[in-house]
């Protein structure tokens, strides 16, 4: 075998079709494109979601639902976090500050404390939400929590 005689499996490859070159070619003429009509013409294109004239599906179905503009978004973080990080980095006092440097947190995000895990040390939180269940879970060890 020699850089000369290489070529591609059988199959492939395949050669372009060159429309509208003459009748010669048997691609001239219409050059596979039907006769007359829009999608005979350069410069065709079809609308998206065209479907011939019947009304568009996404006419047919009705709108639904809103954007509630006072929703807020809370990042939630569980008391066996809030444990950890208090193990970690011997914490008695838990604020945003801390979440944000544990990249927990995000500088714009509001934090809300959820009771998920176990919480054993006593520790003063402060965020911009509690779970009822966070709250009592804190308070029960002694800690105290703080809403900003």
């Amino acid at each position: 075998m020699k850089l000369n005689n290489l070529t591609p499996a059988a199959g492939s490859t395949h050669t372009r079709r060159r429309l509208g070159r003459g009748t010669g070619s048997g691609l001239g003429g219409t050059s596979t494109r039907g006769h007359k009509g829009a999608k005979a013409r350069s410069g065709y294109k079809r609308k998206i979601g065209f479907e011939g004239g019947q009304m568009p599906l996404q006419r047919r179905v009705p709108k639904g639902g809103f954007k509630n503009i006072n929703h807020k978004e809370y990042v939630p973080v569980n008391l066996s976090t809030l444990q950890s990080l208090a193990e970690k980095s011997n914490l008695t006092k838990i604020s945003l500050v801390d979440l944000k440097a544990a990249g927990l947190v995000r500088n714009k995000d509001l934090v809300k404390i959820l009771g998920t895990g176990e919480l054993k040390a006593k520790l003063e939180v402060e965020a911009n939400a509690f779970s009822k269940t966070a709250e009592e879970a804190i308070k029960a060890v002694g800690g105290n929590t703080t809403i900003i």
